[in-house]
């Protein structure tokens, strides 16, 4: 019963384990009850196949660039305003327009170009200098509450959706990987391989010899067939 189980690929090595201990743990074969070596393929398998399958990544990244972008979008219009308002200086408030211009100077009038981190970090000083009561009195002068608290808000949200893919991705990369524990797995199903060809000619044996010996050769035929058809194993 030879297999080059490497050559397996990562879904037929779950089924094909799945289907030797179906067959080994059906009662059929009372030699394998509770056998030490069944047990230990059993663990391998359930940590296997809890894994096998998990994302790298949170998948959350489109969500963060949407949010990334809806602030930006928010950050440019209150830019654009003030610096066309403060040059009209015949219009009422146009000195507001001009200091609260200042403040987005002092802050970055390209921030929404900056990586998110740095993003994150002037916007926050920006809404803080903003929010003082000298500032909040000219945003209400230029009728800019809204507008400024909807800057506000999306910030507010980029950075629960950005905290969100932040630990998602650090929950997945604390999980063990696939190919770590695959190895593991590798080495216990091929030990209960050699121990089944072993025993093969020994009567209590020969069943489940014969039984799982048509599953590994299902699994060989399919790699063959994978190969042939130039498909990567998965």
């Amino acid at each position: 019963m030879k297999i080059s189980l490497q050559r397996v690929s990562t879904k037929d090595l779950a089924t094909l384990t799945e289907r030797t201990l179906t067959v080994s743990t059906s009662g059929k074969y009372p030699v394998l009850t509770n056998h030490p070596l069944m047990n230990e393929l059993t663990n391998h398998y359930t940590d296997y196949d809890a894994v096998y399958t998990k994302k790298t990544f949170s998948g959350k990244g489109k969500d963060v660039a949407a949010a990334d972008h809806d602030r930006d979008v928010a950050f440019s219009c209150i830019k654009a305003f003030l610096n066309g308002y403060r040059q009209v200086s015949s219009v009422p408030n146009f000195q507001d327009a001009e200091d609260l211009y200042q403040v987005f100077v002092q802050f970055g009038l390209d921030l929404d170009r900056m990586s998110y981190s740095s993003q994150t970090a002037q916007m926050k000083k920006l809404i803080e200098a903003l929010e003082l009561p000298a500032n909040t009195q000219k945003i209400s002068n230029l009728s800019l509450s809204v507008a400024f608290a909807e800057m506000k808000t999306k910030h507010e949200y980029f950075e629960d959706i950005f905290e969100e893919q932040t630990e998602a991705n650090a929950g997945l990369r604390q999980m063990q990987s696939a190919s770590t524990i695959r190895r593991g797995l590798e080495k216990t199903l091929k030990s209960f391989y050699s121990m089944l060809t072993a025993l093969k000619d020994v009567p209590d044996w020969k069943d489940v010899y014969a039984e799982v010996y048509e599953l590994v050769k299902s699994a060989k035929n399919s790699t063959v067939s994978r190969k042939n058809n130039n498909e990567e194993p998965e």
